[in-house]
C-alpha cells in the first residue's frame, strides 16, 4: 500500500476529504521526524514506538579505492511494534508471501 492508497482508505472510512487527510498525515510524519531528530522517542499505545537506535563506530571499506574508512557512531530511526500489533499480524491469515528480511541487529 502506498501513501495515496492509505489516504484514500482513511478518507472513505471517515468521510474526511482527502486533502485534509493528506495534511494530517504529512503533519504527523513531520512531527515524528522532528521528535526523533530532537532525541525524543514517540510511544503510541497499542501501535508501537518510534525510536532512535545507536550504531557503534566501525571500520568500513571503500571498494572502489580499496581503502579502510572509519564510520563514526550514529543514530538511525527504528519502529518497534506493540505486543497487540505483533499478535494481530501473527494471527492474520491474509499475509502474502514476501522475501525474508535480514534482522538489522545482526552485523
Amino acid at each position: 500500500m502506498r501513501k495515496a492508497d492509505l489516504i484514500n482508505q482513511i478518507s472513505e472510512k471517515t468521510g474526511i476529504p482527502k486533502v485534509d487527510v493528506l495534511v494530517t498525515l504529512e503533519t504527523m510524519f513531520k512531527a515524528v521526524k522532528s521528535s526523533l531528530a530532537n532525541g525524543e522517542n514517540i510511544y503510541i499505545r497499542g501501535f508501537g514506538s518510534f525510536i532512535t537506535k545507536k550504531r557503534a563506530a566501525k571500520i568500513g571499506r571503500n571498494i572502489k579505492k580499496n581503502i579502510a574508512v572509519e564510520i563514526p557512531e550514529h543514530y538511525i530511526p527504528a519502529f518497534k511494534p506493540a505486543k497487540e500489533f505483533m499478535q494481530e499480524i501473527k494471527s492474520s491469515k491474509n499475509i502474502k508471501d514476501t522475501p525474508v528480511l535480514e534482522d538489522d541487529n545482526e552485523e
